[in-house]
C-alpha cells in the first residue's frame, strides 16, 4: 500500500473542523478523484498528505512510514518523490517558464547540463515546446497550468497531487489536460486529484473518494457522487 490515513482528522485554531476520522488506502498506480463540495476537506486532505500541513489527530503512512513524525530532511526527501499541482498554480510571477520548471530540478540539486536538456524536453510534453523565455504572466490560465505540471512531473515523482487542476480551465484545455495526467499514470506515478468536474469523473470512470463536511461518505469506482 502506498498511502494509507488511519482516522485522520485536522481542527483549526479557529474551531473548524475540516476533516475527521478519515480511513483510506490509495496502492502503487492508483488515481483516484477526491471530490466534495467546497468546504468538504478535500484541500485540506492534499495538504496533509504531503505534509504541508499537520493533522491534529489520526496517522498518514506513505510506503509505509509516517509522514507525521518524519525529520526536516525525510521530509524533503518525501517531497522528492511527490509532485503536487496547486489550484492557484504558486508560479513565480517574475520568472520565465524555464525557470518556472528549472526550479523543481534545483531543489533537488540536479546538476545544470541535465536542466538545461530536461526542462525544454518537459515542456514539449505539455505542449509549450519553444516557450522557455516567456515570462509566465504573459501565459493564459491554461497554459500556467501547464507550467505548473510540468514543474510537478520532471522529477517524475511516485505520486502527483492536483488539486482542481481543470477548475479555471476551458473544457478542451480540460481534457487536454486530463489526458496528459492519463498518460502520467499509465506510466507508473499514483495520482490523486480533487475536482468538482462532474464530467471528467463520470467520463473516466476512476476510483472516486467523496467528502461531506470533513467525513468520507463515499469510496468506490464509479461516478461523480453529489
Amino acid at each position: 500500500m502506498l498511502i494509507q490515513t488511519i482516522n485522520l482528522g485536522k481542527v483549526y485554531k479557529n474551531g473548524i473542523i475540516a476533516l475527521s476520522d478519515i480511513n483510506l488506502s490509495i496502492d502503487f498506480g492508483e488515481f483516484v478523484f477526491l471530490t466534495g463540495a467546497s468546504g468538504a476537506g478535500k484541500s485540506t486532505l492534499i495538504r496533509l498528505l504531503f505534509r504541508e500541513e499537520a493533522p491534529t489527530a489520526g496517522q498518514i503512512l506513505i510506503g509505509g512510514r509516517s509522514v507525521i513524525r518524519l525529520t526536516r530532511p525525510e521530509v524533503v526527501r518525501l517531497r522528492r518523490n511527490t509532485g503536487v499541482v496547486f489550484q492557484d498554480f504558486r508560479l513565480m510571477e517574475k520568472g520565465t517558464v524555464f525557470d518556472n520548471v528549472a526550479f523543481a530540478l534545483k531543489a533537488v540539486e540536479r546538476p545544470w547540463p541535465e536542466i538545461r536538456q530536461r526542462v525544454p524536453a518537459m515542456l514539449e510534453r505539455v505542449g509549450l515546446a519553444g516557450r522557455e523565455n516567456d515570462n509566465v504572466m504573459q501565459l493564459s490560465g491554461g497554459e500556467q497550468q501547464r507550467v505548473a505540471v510540468a514543474r510537478a512531473i520532471i522529477n517524475n515523482p511516485l505520486i502527483l497531487f492536483a488539486d482542481e487542476p481543470t477548475g479555471e480551465l476551458d473544457p478542451q484545455t480540460s481534457e487536454e489536460l486530463i489526458q496528459l495526467f492519463l498518460d502520467i499514470n499509465a506510466e507508473g506515478t499514483t495520482i490523486v486529484m480533487a475536482t468538482h468536474d462532474k464530467g471528467i469523473v463520470d467520463k473516466l470512470n476512476k476510483r472516486v473518494i467523496t467528502l461531506s463536511h470533513g467525513k468520507l461518505i463515499h469510496d468506490a469506482v464509479g461516478g461523480f457522487v453529489q
